[in-house]
């Protein structure tokens, strides 16, 4: 149900008329949601800014939220989302911030019959119904879009590319290996051996609780990556239980090298290096 031109401008003047009185009861209703995780001069502000988007879109004759007329108010909104979503408020917090206003309104209007008055209040209830939704599709594009950073973020330092010495490097793996990450995993290892120009890559499994038929090829696919970057990898943390469960599920690693511990490879790599891994000796005092 849209505004006829009548009821927008009716609004708009009703919005500008009672200004103070409008932000002030609006400011009181939404900090009742928000339990005072907002300052007041704050929220006032804000709610100024709404009042003013909302008049002047109703003044230039917006009669839906998707008219062009609209398009300064859609910007604030939008920007609200942003601001409450980076914020850590709920998206029911962002939207009841914009539902709000009906009652301020509703306070301002009073009692009445006129049912001219109450056909234009239902018609303008609707159109802070639509910016309240748009309110809250705005705030979930913008939660989803840092959950995906956050994410982004996590998988980067969750699969560290480390140097253990000249021509060798390792990636140490904990937690589970889904493709999202082994892609990840792979890429930071394509780049490192680039990098460094490193001819071993050690991936050390210590920390990844199983290991079936995914978690597997996720491996072998980064280790026929690596090998077409010119380096040879070794798999270590091979444990007992990993062992057996790799027999059980008919998985085979074909010539690639495995070791039982990450400390194992790293001998086996200097070894391939001609180097000659002796334990230190004691000096007695």
């Amino acid at each position: 149900m849209a505004l006829s031109p009548d009821e927008s401008g009716r609004f708009s003047d009703l919005l500008k008329e009672h200004a103070d009185g409008l932000v002030a009861r609006w400011a009181e209703l939404v900090g009742a949601g928000l339990q005072g995780r907002m300052s007041r001069p704050e929220l006032e502000r804000q709610t100024r800014d709404l009042q003013k988007g909302f008049q002047q879109a109703l003044a230039s004759g917006a009669r839906d939220l998707k008219d062009e007329e609209a398009a300064e108010l859609r910007a604030q909104l939008s920007e609200l989302s942003s601001h409450r979503a980076r914020q850590g408020f709920s998206a029911n917090e962002t939207a009841i911030s914009v539902f709000a206003l009906k009652d301020a309104v509703l306070d301002v209007l009073g009692e009445t019959d006129d049912i001219n008055t109450l056909r234009a209040f239902v018609s303008f209830s609707a159109f802070i119904d639509r910016a309240a939704l748009f309110t809250f599709d705005s705030y979930v594009r913008v939660r989803e879009s840092l959950i995906a950073d956050q994410t982004e973020q996590l998988l980067e330092l969750s699969t560290p590319v480390v140097k253990l010495w000249d021509g060798v490097v390792a990636v140490p793996l904990v937690g589970t290996l889904d493709s999202a990450r082994a892609q990840v995993v792979m890429e930071r290892l394509l780049q490192t051996l680039v990098d460094t120009g490193s001819p071993y890559a050690i991936i050390d499994i210590t920390g990844v609780p199983a290991v079936d038929t995914q978690v597997a090829q996720h491996i072998l696919k980064t280790v026929v990556a690596a090998r077409l970057m010119g380096a040879d990898c070794i798999i270590s943390g091979i444990r007992p239980q990993i062992a057996q469960t790799i027999v059980a599920l008919g998985i085979e690693f074909g010539d690639i090298a495995t070791k039982a511990s990450l400390a194992d490879a790293l001998r086996y790599v200097l070894g391939q290096k001609s180097y000659k891994v002796v334990a230190a000796k004691r000096t007695e005092r």
